[in-house]
This record gives C-alpha cells, structure tokens and sequence, in this order.
C-alpha cells in the first residue's frame, strides 16, 4: 500500500463532510476526504456570480429542519438569512401557491364552487391538515373526488412524470407523499420551525465545517483509482452503494437533471422564488436566485430543469427512484454492507433514499454516534 490513513471519507457533499468534521473535531483523530469533482460541497455547491447573484450549480437548496441540534451544529459555521420558501405553480394558465392549498382552491375555481369544497374539506380532513393526493382520490364524496382529480391531472401527474418518468403510482409514498394538498392558507413550502439559507452561500459554510487541520481534502479523486493503492482503519462511502459493490446484485436506477442557468436583462423573472411548470414545457420548473438572498442587480440570473434519465459517464445520479422492486435490489447491497467491518455507507446514494439536508446531517450523526461509542 502507498498510503495509510485513519479515516477515509468518499464524497465531499453533505454526508461526508459533516462525518469528516465530527471525527476530526470530537474525536481529534486525523481525515482524508476524497471526492471525484473539482469542488467541495458536493450538489450544495454555489458560487457568485459577477452580477453579485449566488447562484445553486445543482438546482435550488433551501435548508430547513426541526430539530435544534441540527440547526445549532451548522449554526456554528454560518450565518443564516432568514428564508420561508414559497413556490408557485402554472395552472391553467394561472400562478398557484405550490403545495395546492386552500388559497390555490379560490384561484382556479368560481368562488360558490370553491366554498363549497372547502367546507368539506375541513369537515373531513380538518384545517392545518396536509393530504397525500392519493389518499384524497379514494374518497367517497363527489366533489371531493372532483378536487383530487382535478389536482392529480392539473398539478401532480405531469409534474411526477416529467420528474421521475413514472406515473405517481408507480412510486414509493414518501416520494408521492412528499407534495400533498395542503388544507390551510399557510403558503410556506416547508412548514420547519427553522429555514434559512447560509448567508454566504453554501460553499463558505463547507469551507468552514472542512477548516481542521486533521482534515486532508483530495478533489477529482476517484474510490475507484486509489482503493489498491490505500488502506484505513474506517471508511465512509458516501457514492451509489452498488458501485461500491460492483453491481454484482444489478444496477439501482436514479433520475439527474439537465439544469440550464441563464442570466436576463431584467430585475426580475418571475414572481417567485421557484415557479413549477406542470403542464407546459419539458423543464419542471425554473428557480431565481436572486431572491435567496435578496441580492439586488439589474440583471436576473434563473436555471430550468429538465429531468432525465441517470446515465453513467453522462450525468449525475440526484434522485434515487424509489419503489417495491428497487427496495428489494437494495436490501441485498444493504445485507453486503452489514458484513462488512469499520465501513459505513452515507447519504442519499449510499443509504439509496430520498432525503432532504436535515435528514441527511441526521443521518452524518447516526453513524458518528456508532464509532463514537
């Protein structure tokens, strides 16, 4: 062996830095952290524009959790601005507040119409409820089935097949649970007690939570052309457990994004930080970052999404899709894993779920807490 390390950590995004800095912070003991792109910060990463705008490389990130301890822990290596996201939607030609809400109700339908679904709504549902739209479509009263229907073809089922290439069915229900019919006028996408963007960008605070000096950083280094050449005492794989194993139980699908960011002559693009396009165009949606920070130019910079296929060489896996069959292709890897000593499997693509940030962290803590003890 050519090099031998303590901890060796695969992936410089989220999952990977946060376990590099707890080990290197609480621990004391020393890290090498190897990721296969030209930058930290993994799909968090932003830089400034030369308007002055900061602007997501990999689509829009708002960061948003519950829970103190995980608010607290990134507190420490940034500043917030304050930030309650909201998204609209483009229905029938007219913007909607995205979840669909009671708010979205009075926009699309005549107001006796409207009052009326509403009233049922609460009779059945309650206020401040959120709905899986699924759930709603089994419903036994007619206007309330009216409503789901009219939901699931208007804002969710173009939306769902643009984005996964599946029909809502066909996915796991914590992906189609994850935007649901929203019965209240509270037109937060999130409803987290804490929500915020680092306020100098995501990339500042990766720098911040990798400034130990115990932390080694090796960027366009790939697992695959050092694992011969090195040896460690634990390793942390943060990439697609089934490359890690060769693919020897098959390959696990995921969904990417062609994002396309281009800057405009004007202040301002839309009226929302994020307008989703479930009906029209071949993107899902188009995100404006200057509203993140509330960055003022007179130039507007905004990036369209195309959803796509994951093809390795070509893209990057983002989206693991999410259903019976790739659950069962999974648990083999899974069992792989489990037999193996002081090797831990991490974040999105190694524990092969749909999280968000804050899970995510959580997750970063969990498998501290293992070799802690």
């Amino acid at each position: 062996m050519d090099k031998k390390v303590k901890n060796l950590v695969v992936g410089c995004g989220l999952s990977g830095t946060v376990i590099a800095n707890k080990i290197a912070t609480e621990l004391k003991e020393p890290v090498l952290i190897i990721d296969s792109k030209e930058h930290i910060a993994g799909t968090c990463y932003d830089y400034k524009d030369s308007s002055g705008i900061t602007v997501h490389k990999y689509g829009p990130h708002i960061f948003r959790t519950n829970s103190k301890e995980v608010w607290d822990y990134l507190s420490q290596y940034t500043d917030w601005y304050p930030f309650m996201h909201n998204v609209l939607g483009i229905v029938d030609g007219i913007e909607i507040p995205i979840p669909f809400n009671l708010i979205s109700l009075h926009k699309v339908f005549p107001k006796p119409l409207a009052d009326k679904i509403e009233i049922k709504l609460l009779q059945e549902f309650g206020y401040n409820k959120k709905v899986p739209i699924l759930e709603l479509k089994k419903t036994n009263d007619e206007d309330l089935h009216y409503l789901a229907e009219y939901i699931y073809e208007k804002v969710f089922l173009g939306y769902t097949l643009k984005q996964w290439g599946l029909s809502p069915e066909e996915l796991d229900p914590s992906v189609t649970g994850s935007v649901p019919v929203y019965i209240s006028k509270d037109c937060r996408y999130f409803q987290e007690k804490y929500q915020g963007i680092p306020r100098n960008g995501y990339t500042k605070m990766f720098e911040r939570l990798l400034e130990n000096p115990l932390i080694e950083i090796k960027l366009k280094t790939r697992y695959e052309d050092i694992k011969d050449t090195i040896s460690y005492e634990r390793l942390f794989y943060t990439g697609a457990i089934e490359e890690f194993f060769n693919y020897k139980h098959g390959k696990l699908p995921y969904r990417s994004l062609d994002i396309k960011i281009e800057k405009f002559a004007c202040e301002k693009f839309q009226n929302a930080p994020v307008v989703n396009y479930p009906e029209n165009y071949d993107f899902t949606r188009i995100a404006e970052y200057k509203y993140f920070l509330s960055e003022h130019s007179n130039v507007s910079i905004v990036s369209f999404e195309y959803p796509e296929g994951f093809e390795e060489g070509k893209n990057e896996r983002i989206y693991p899709i999410l259903n019976q069959e790739t659950q069962k292709i999974y648990n083999l890897y899974q069992q792989e894993a489990q037999a193996l000593q002081n090797t831990y499997f991490l974040g999105r693509l190694g524990a092969y779920r749909y999280y968000d940030m804050n899970r995510t962290i959580l997750g970063a803590f969990e498998t501290f807490a293992k070799i802690k003890g």
